[in-house]
């Protein structure tokens, strides 16, 4: 299965829900396999500066198949790879971006979500995946 433009909008839909039902307006971006942009929405009243991370954070997840936060880990002082944030354009390595895969388990693209605090830019990148999870299973 490949990331459609039905499914893409799926998750910007349940991510829109989400960061209203948080009270807080997102930048959502959502990405193919191949980290090109397929969606975004850009709620109003969200954080302008947020939206390069929103994007970043999507492109970081897609790249390497985890969440952006994870990728993070490796970045870290002591950690396996310091300065990785620093290869393929910058990424984002905080939470917020997570990948989407299809029924099989395989990597078919992203979702980056900012403007919010870690927890609820987690939160809400994690709804639009349980939505597209929940509507192919």
């Amino acid at each position: 299965m490949s990331l459609t433009e039905k499914i893409a909008q799926a998750a910007v839909a349940a991510a829109r829900k989400a960061a209203s039902s948080i009270g807080v307006p997102m930048n959502i971006a959502v990405l193919d396999d191949g980290a090109h942009l397929k969606a975004f929405a850009r709620m109003d009243g969200a954080v302008l500066g947020s939206i390069d991370i929103a994007l970043g954070k999507a492109k970081t997840s897609a790249l390497f198949g985890m969440t952006s936060e994870a990728v993070g880990e490796f970045c870290k002082p002591g950690g396996t790879s310091p300065g990785l944030e620093l290869t393929n354009g910058t990424l984002v390595v905080f939470a917020g971006g997570m990948p989407i895969r299809d029924g099989s388990g395989a990597l078919i693209g992203a979702v980056g979500v900012s403007g919010g605090g870690v927890e609820q830019d987690r939160q809400v990148a994690n709804a639009a995946v349980e939505a597209v999870q929940s509507a192919h299973t």
